[in-house]
This record gives C-alpha cells, structure tokens and sequence, in this order.
C-alpha cells in the first residue's frame, strides 16, 4: 500500500509508519515544514488551509494521528488548539482527499475513549452513546470532522485509542519516574476505569483496521481488559517493584491540574474492543500486566 500519514512522528505514528515499512508499504508523511531533499513527506499547514493536492493523488490510504497534547492545563487557547489540531485539521485533509480524482480507498482517522466521558463500571462498546465534557465533545466533532471523505465514498474509521503504553512516553512515559522513586499511588477514589493498550498492539489494530475492508466507522483500540485505577497503581508497583503508598488526593488534582484533572485523572470508562474481537483481532498482551512487563522489560 501507498500511506499518506499526519503524525508521522509522533508517539503512535511512528511506530505505526516504521512497522508499515517493515511490512514492504510505503509512507509519505505530511509535514509542516519544508520537507528536506530526498525526504517522502508532503509540505501542509492546515491553519492556513494550503497543501498541494496534485500530490496527494494515487494514495490506497490516509491515516489522521495529528494532534496537540491534551496532558497540560487546559487554558482557553490550550483548548483551541487542541480543538483546531484535530477537528479542524481532520475537516481540512478529508475535504481534500474527498477533492481528488483517485482518492484513497480508506481513511483511518484517530479518535479517544474520551467519547464516551465519565461512565462509572458501565461497560461499553461502539454501539454506546457518547458521554459529556470537553473530551467527549472533541471527540464527537473529530469523528464527524470525517465525513467529507465519507461522503465520497473512502471507507472511513475512526481508531477510539485508549491509554497507549509505550517507555518511551505517554501517559505511562509521565508516571515511571514518581513510580520508580516509590512514590506512586493512586489517585482519587482509585474506582475510576482505565482503558489501555500495549504500544505493539496498538500499532497491529491500526493495520488491521486498514487492512480489513469490512471495518467501518468507530472501533474501539483499548485492551479488552480495562482495569480500575487502584489495580493499575498496584499492578505498575508490582512490575517496577516499588511501593505505592502515595495517593494523590481529588482536591490535590484538580487544585495542580485544574478542569484537565476532573477528565483524565479522576474520570474513567470501562472500554471494550467488540468491534475488533468480532473481527478477529488478536492481541498480544491483552492483560495489564504481562504488557507492562513486556513494555518496560530493559
């Protein structure tokens, strides 16, 4: 396959674009900067709407992993620009792939469990309605930021990631140092659900997303084993073999973090990856802790 990619070389893009390699396809990743000699990447600046579309011809498909880093205090201009990042920037790449005489056969777009907000223990899949919050409405916007390509008939997925556990960052980057120093814990009520997936599969679901025709429209990339806060604190603790005797408190949360702690810190959903297990997906490590054990092995 040829691949046309926005976040090439961010944490998830770039694993998934050197793993394409490996498996023989090629990649031309979208850049923001002037490409150097010799480098497949095309030049864009979605904020400005310009991008030479005679080069985006020919493509079998498009993947959409741009975005600003939601993990920061959430002021007003964080937010626009998270929100112009992917909303924005889905709608401007699609519209131009919807303009092309040949375009791709399938757009994979990323999305976030953040769809479907705070949920409690409520177990849910694809079919589950949407929840509320900032997250949730990022969400629902950057999926529907799709439809130009939709509507022109390029299959189009919308990839909800979970918690990706990589060492090399992350949110699970963040924690390693607190947890190694032994002062990990668990924060909040600890009651709250974590959907994650290990970087590797992640990286295999996106492929098989692409690969797979009959996949359409949401699928859930989480392990099918979502784990509540306090089991992960102490399954992390386990693996490092560490101790996790430091809580961080609601009120401390919010009061360092602000409204960015009630979403991603104390908040949860107990994601399930239906629409991959019914595709026949398997995954490599679908518990907690033999991912952490393979993911921070030296």
């Amino acid at each position: 396959m040829r691949i046309l990619m926005t976040g090439a070389t961010g944490l998830i893009g770039s694993a998934l674009s050197d793993f394409l390699k490996t498996e023989g396809h090629e990649v031309t990743g979208l850049t923001r900067r002037e490409p150097k000699p010799g480098e497949a990447s095309i030049q864009w600046n979605p904020a400005t709407r310009s991008i030479d579309r005679s080069r985006l011809e020919g493509y079998d498909a498009a993947v959409y992993l741009a975005g600003e880093s939601i993990a920061r205090r959430w002021t007003e201009d964080a937010r626009r620009r998270i929100r112009e990042s992917r909303v924005e920037g889905t709608r401007f790449f699609c519209e131009a792939l919807a303009a092309l005489e040949q375009p791709p056969r399938v757009f994979l777009g990323a999305s976030a469990t953040g769809y479907y907000g705070n949920r409690g223990d409520e177990v849910l899949t694809e079919s589950s309605p949407p929840g509320q919050g900032f997250l949730a409405e990022i969400c629902r916007d950057w999926e529907a930021a799709a439809d130009p390509a939709r509507q022109r008939g390029i299959r189009v997925v919308n990839a909800r990631l979970g918690m990706v556990l990589t060492r090399r960052g992350g949110a699970l980057g963040l924690m390693l140092i607190p947890y190694k120093l032994g002062l990990g814990g668990v924060i909040g009520s600890g009651k709250q659900y974590m959907s994650w997936i290990a970087l590797d599969d992640a990286v295999a679901a996106l492929y098989h997303i692409l690969k797979t025709e009959g996949l359409e429209g949401p699928v859930n990339v989480t392990a099918p084993y979502p784990v509540t806060n306090r089991d992960f604190t102490k399954t992390l603790g386990r693996v490092l073999r560490r101790p996790t005797l430091f809580p961080l408190p609601a009120f401390a949360a919010r009061a360092v973090f602000g409204p960015m702690a009630e979403e991603m810190l104390l908040s949860g959903a107990r994601v399930i990856p239906q629409t991959l297990l019914d595709s026949g997906f398997i995954f490599q490590t679908p518990h907690l802790e033999e991912a952490l054990r393979r993911v921070l092995e030296p």
